[in-house]
């Protein structure tokens, strides 16, 4: 029997609730296609709120503090163990196709960087370039979000396939930075764009697989809706910014939350105290913006949701003229959440709300993932890894801490965990917090202090009444500390069985 191919499709930086089959203000017909394909997981999370981080616990099974990649501006170490492998041993095809994100921009002699400057702009050195990365046999690569100038790698060599030999004025200003003047309309044709480059490429290396007869395992890894704000016309009118809902913090609702919550409040913060090594901190700054702007990169985001929707649709679409959707399993989701405006937040940063660590999740695999439903089941990103390889019949390595989903995809068991954590570390003491979430609360804590967050997610799933420091709530608090002592416990990594008694 022909095993399954995998196609993992995922965004990047994607609020949960930014699909039209649960948000009629956005459209995004071909996400629809999947949820009524397909299940739609509601309570899925990512294992940390950043790029980096989320991205290597996708290919390892592992948390970011098992991994090594804890944060942003670390490195995925080489000689970790990738699900890509194991798929390559069991005569699988891999592929990856898009951001790739799993080391930093700057590298050292003690850590190199195969994204880094120079090299990601070297394209002869990606034209040359042919060897398997993080388990992946085959890979077309590029590092930027929309207009940041390192653009390169073979989103690049792409670029001037096509006859776009001027690529570089739709990415560099003439100080050689990004150019930060242009906001919401991008002026690169859509034909040029990486939405149209990773579909493109994806669906011309599912052909040569099935023309092959090789099953496959391919990630088509999209850049949006990530910031900066930008996209191409027509989608950057797509949407009216004043018929929107444009989401809003409640006043007070930080009084009772860590410090750094209402400092984000204001408009001249000092964060020095979480800022040890002087490299910047996601989050740690103002968050206040006009109200025009706010409805303004709200409509853009949603344009870049519905741009990309197009793209993923032709991916999905080619899965039907090659006669192999019945026979892949496809998986969308994102690497981590986004703030427009919830809570008075933008983009990301350490603050564990449902918005920043929960993710649009659904899976579709035609005759075998009930269709049409909507599973309360808990997923992590973490749990990627084992369950895709127990869906192709291949043994799962000891040491991945993942949870495998297979029967709760195959809608034979209810769920398969119940609870998920998150972590965030973007200094080595200042900010370090992990996050614990059951079916009813999420408590958050930080190391070496004594603030914390617990919210009630059935009677406050909005997250507005912080009940850490309630004197009514303190035998909850407590239950709540011992759940993730246990939960910290149980997701150690066991790299192999034990054979014997001694």
């Amino acid at each position: 029997m022909r095993k399954p191919n995998i196609l993992l499709i995922t965004s990047d930086q994607q609020h949960f609730d930014t699909i039209g089959a649960f948000n009629e203000e956005i459209s995004s017909p071909n996400l629809d296609r999947l949820v009524q394909e397909g299940t739609t997981f509601s309570r899925a999370y990512c294992p940390n709120p950043t790029c980096t981080p989320s991205r290597a616990s996708i290919i390892t099974g592992l948390y970011p503090s098992q991994h090594g990649a804890w944060t942003l501006g670390t490195k995925l170490m080489e000689d970790r163990h990738t699900v890509g492998e194991d798929f390559s041993e069991n005569g699988y095809r891999t592929a990856l196709i898009g951001k790739a994100h799993f080391q930093p921009l700057r590298a050292t002699e003690e850590y190199p960087s195969l994204e880094s400057y120079p090299l990601l702009q070297d394209l002869e050195f990606w034209k040359r370039f042919n060897e398997p990365f993080y388990g992946f046999e085959h890979t077309e690569l590029a590092r930027n979000h929309t207009n940041e100038a390192h653009v390169g790698q073979h989103y690049a060599l792409w670029l001037e396939e096509k006859g776009c030999m001027n690529w570089r004025d739709y990415f560099v200003s003439p100080t050689g930075t990004m150019d930060r003047t242009i906001e919401h309309k991008w002026p690169i044709p859509e034909e040029y764009h990486y939405n149209t480059w990773i579909a493109e490429r994806t669906n011309l290396k599912m052909e040569s697989y099935v023309q092959n007869d090789e099953s496959f395992f391919m990630w088509a890894s999209f850049f949006d809706p990530h910031p900066p704000y930008l996209i191409p016309e027509p989608w950057d009118t797509m949407y009216d910014p004043e018929q929107l809902t444009i989401p809003q913090g409640v006043d007070g609702e930080h009084d009772k939350n860590p410090p750094h919550f209402q400092m984000t409040q204001e408009e001249d913060p000092d964060f020095s105290y979480y800022n040890e090594t002087k490299k910047g901190a996601h989050g740690y700054h103002s968050h206040k913006i006009s109200e025009e702007r706010h409805k303004r990169i709200t409509a853009t985001y949603y344009g870049m949701v519905s741009m990309m929707d197009k793209y993923i649709g032709k991916i999905l679409d080619k899965l039907d003229e090659l006669g192999i959707a019945d026979e892949t399993i496809v998986v969308f989701t994102t690497d981590h959440g986004h703030f427009f405006g919830q809570h008075g937040l933008q983009a990301k940063g350490g603050f564990h709300y449902e918005d920043l660590i929960k993710l649009p999740f659904i899976v579709r695999y035609p005759g075998n993932v009930p269709a049409g439903r909507i599973s309360t089941a808990m997923q992590s990103l973490v749990d990627l890894a084992p369950t895709f390889l127990t869906l192709a019949g291949i043994h799962v390595p000891h040491h991945m801490t993942g949870v495998d989903q297979s029967s709760v995809w195959l809608g034979n068991k209810d769920a398969a965990r119940d609870h998920v954590i998150c972590e965030f570390r973007h200094e080595p003491t200042a900010i370090h917090q992990k996050t614990y979430v059951d079916e009813r609360y999420k408590i958050t804590v930080y190391y070496n202090e004594t603030y914390g967050e617990i919210f009630d997610l059935q009677e406050d799933p909005g997250e507005f009444d912080n009940l850490w420091d309630n004197p009514d709530y303190q035998a909850l608090k407590q239950d709540l500390l011992l759940k993730y002592i246990w939960a910290e416990l149980g997701k150690e990594s066991m790299p192999m069985p034990r054979i014997w008694g001694a």
